[in-house]
Order: structure tokens, then C-alpha cells, then sequence
């Protein structure tokens, strides 16, 4: 089972530990062949919407710094409980925020 992993924005500022302790656990992850992809995401991305024969291009940022998504990471793991634990472990690696988890359906 697929999922994807994302991280909404903090005000927190990472340091050189938390950079170590993220690489460890990236590694650790990439070794077991559960992470498939993870990055940060620029805060304002490009909305595009069709509506009819319309297509509209809007420059974002579209929500609250607090509401952005500022990360992702996809994994392949056996269970949605699996999938929980791995977030669990990386909201304590980076502390205080909010993750949401998503199965991923499909190839």
C-alpha cells in the first residue's frame, strides 16, 4: 500500500540537528525500500481550474502560511497502522505541527 505523507507549514526553524536527525531517518527509510520520494514544496505553487471551455491560471500562495503544505513523503508499507507509525516517528523527530496521511490508490 501506497501513501502519501504531507506536512503542513511551522514557524519552527530547523538547525543543523534536526537536519542530521531527518537525513538518518531518510536514510533508514530509502535502506528498507519504504520511502519512495519525499521534498519540500514551494509555498506558492500555480492553481490551474477549468470550468466549460475555460482554463485559468492563478500564481498562489492560496491559503494561510499555518494551512500550507510545506513537505511530503510517499511510502510503500504494508498497512495504514505502519503508515502512522512512521509519521508518529517523524513528528518526533521535527516536534510540533500537523502531518496528513493519504492512501494512494492506482499503478
Amino acid at each position: 500500500m501506497r501513501y502519501l505523507m504531507t506536512t503542513k507549514a511551522t514557524d519552527t526553524v530547523p538547525d543543523d540537528k534536526l537536519f542530521a536527525e531527518m537525513a538518518k531517518f531518510v536514510e533508514e527509510l530509502t535502506a528498507a525500500g519504504v520511502l519512495l520520494a519525499t521534498g519540500g514544496l514551494e509555498a506558492g505553487g500555480v492553481r490551474v481550474a477549468s470550468s466549460g471551455d475555460t482554463i485559468t491560471v492563478t500564481d498562489g500562495p492560496f491559503t494561510e502560511a499555518k494551512e500550507a503544505v510545506a513537505g511530503f513523503a510517499l511510502v510503500e508499507v504494508r498497512s495504514k497502522e505502519e503508515a502512522i507509525e512512521l509519521t508518529r516517528r517523524f513528528r518526533k523527530i521535527v516536534g510540533d505541527g500537523e502531518s496528513v496521511i493519504q492512501q494512494v490508490f492506482g499503478p
